[in-house]
């Protein structure tokens, strides 16, 4: 699908690869998929030029041009290339943007890191230039993600104000499985927050046959750049999810994306049976007890409900995670 981009340009350019003083460095580019939400975006603009290290540029992908109304010129200093992609999915939307750095005349070299980030999360002010460290000191490594401090994507969303008062200390980290002192190997990235070698990307694609949420394409694309290195958790780089709850598709399509994605990814071979039959098997017996009382913030009887759909598609033979398209 055509791109309509609109570039805006910074007029001190944060990141030039003909100036000797930082050839060496690999450069970093930013992909944000967004949807329905222009204001975060904006303000994770404002985190990111507080960046310790240059930016090469910031793509930013709407599916239509409202998402990113304002944004351009939103953050005087950075390098921002704005496109629509003219449909809604967070994998479509993050292939529109590779094909735009890969079509760059300053194309990413193979170990220029390409650093995913939703809209709603907040990097620490060197999260950048922490990545950039570790995949210095461990050039297996092909992707990385990060401790998150905090993530709201399972409760209340996150303010701001928490953000900023989880990166700076003055509020203690909540639990989270990507959280812990020392750095470990992943079966998966977290997709709100991953850092991925540029050689991985230039065959390696998210799957657009995950639609809209793109529940798991985190970890597809993990189980398939893994072949080419280690992929890992960091707690060098640190950030916040606030877990924002607009622009979420309904209940009873992410229920059946729950079943139908990890069995797809399964018989794609990019997760494996016991990992698949785990994420769907919780989900089901999560939403089944969650769904016999309303909940003010999850719709668990709508989750279930395509829960089951996908059930019974999976028994008919016909059960494909595009489905939801049409529920």
């Amino acid at each position: 699908m055509k791109a309509v981009s609109a570039t805006m340009a910074s007029a001190d350019p944060v990141h030039r690869r003909d100036d000797p003083r930082v050839a060496a460095a690999p450069s970093i580019f930013i992909v944000v998929a967004t949807k329905g939400r222009p204001g975060p975006t904006a303000t994770l603009c404002q985190f990111l030029a507080r960046q310790t290290v240059p930016i090469a540029a910031v793509h930013i992908v709407g599916s239509e041009a409202a998402d990113v109304a304002g944004l351009a010129g939103c953050v005087p200093g950075l390098a921002l290339d704005i496109v629509v992609a003219g449909a809604a999915g967070c994998s479509l939307q993050r292939n529109v943007a590779l094909t735009s750095l890969f079509d760059r005349a300053d194309a990413p070299a193979d170990d220029d890191l390409i650093v995913f980030f939703d809209d709603d999360f907040r990097p620490a002010d060197d999260w950048l230039e922490r990545a950039l460290g570790v995949m210095a000191r461990s050039p297996d490594v092909v992707g990385l993600s990060g401790t998150v401090l905090g993530d709201g994507v399972c409760s209340d969303a996150l303010s701001e104000q928490d953000a900023v008062d989880l990166i700076a200390g003055r509020r203690p980290p909540e639990a989270h499985w990507a959280s812990g002192t020392s750095e470990r190997p992943m079966a998966a990235l977290y997709g709100c927050n991953m850092a991925v070698r540029a050689r991985a990307l230039r065959t390696e694609r998210f799957d657009e046959n995950l639609p809209l949420y793109s529940w798991q394409e985190d970890m597809d694309l993990a189980g398939r750049i893994v072949a080419q290195g280690r992929i890992i958790y960091t707690p060098d780089c640190r950030g916040v999810h606030l877990g924002s709850k607009s622009g979420r598709t309904s209940g009873v399509r992410f229920g059946y994306s729950q079943v139908a994605n990890p069995i797809y990814l399964w018989r794609k071979g990019s997760v494996g049976p016991l990992r698949a039959l785990r994420f769907a098997g919780r989900a089901l017996l999560g939403n089944s007890v969650r769904s016999l009382r309303e909940h003010r913030l999850f719709d668990y009887r709508g989750r279930f409900s395509g829960n089951l759909i996908a059930l019974a598609d999976l028994v008919r033979g016909r059960m494909d995670p595009r489905r939801i398209l049409d529920l």
